[in-house]
């Protein structure tokens, strides 16, 4: 009888459970199941919008300017499923800010690209730093917990 309860095959959710294998250790554990059945389509990242940024002259005193989201997604590429997170860009500008309606344009147009997480935050600072040419730049991600693991990303560079 299997550890199932069943005679014969063990079967999970219809499908055979995994075989199991005996590593060095001597200790047996199942193989890692491959993907089946769902796929779901996603952009590439060429798709993400840069062109929608746009910015606006700032002349005034020196200043530390902090935009949040909660609502910033992006696909994995690996699962074709969608990764939620905030975001948090941190600046002190030097001759331009970011004009915030096309900012939110512009992180909408992440939201069906198949990106990884560590790309997204290194894609967008490397926009921004682009747009803006500021004295001081943080783009940090903030990811939902996925799998038990929560990741955090940043990039920063210049001074405050």
């Amino acid at each position: 009888m299997g550890f199932d309860g069943t005679k014969g095959k063990r079967q999970c959710q219809n499908r055979p459970f995994p075989r199991l294998r005996k590593p060095q250790s001597g200790v047996y554990y199942p193989t890692m199941p491959i993907a089946e059945g769902r796929s779901f389509d996603f952009l590439p990242e060429s798709d993400i919008r840069t062109d929608f940024l746009e910015t606006f002259p700032y002349s005034g005193e020196k200043q530390f300017i902090v935009y949040e989201t909660n609502e910033f997604s992006c696909v994995c590429p690996f699962s074709g499923l969608p990764d939620f997170g905030k975001l948090i860009i941190e600046h002190v500008p030097d001759k331009v800010c970011v004009e915030l309606k096309s900012y939110k344009y512009y992180l909408v147009s992440f939201r069906m690209v198949g990106i990884y997480q560590e790309a997204v935050t290194n894609r967008i600072f490397n926009d921004l730093y682009t747009a803006l040419s500021p004295n001081y730049l943080k783009v940090t991600t903030i990811y939902n917990t996925r799998g038990g693991i929560d990741a955090t990303c940043s990039i920063e560079k210049g001074q405050k």
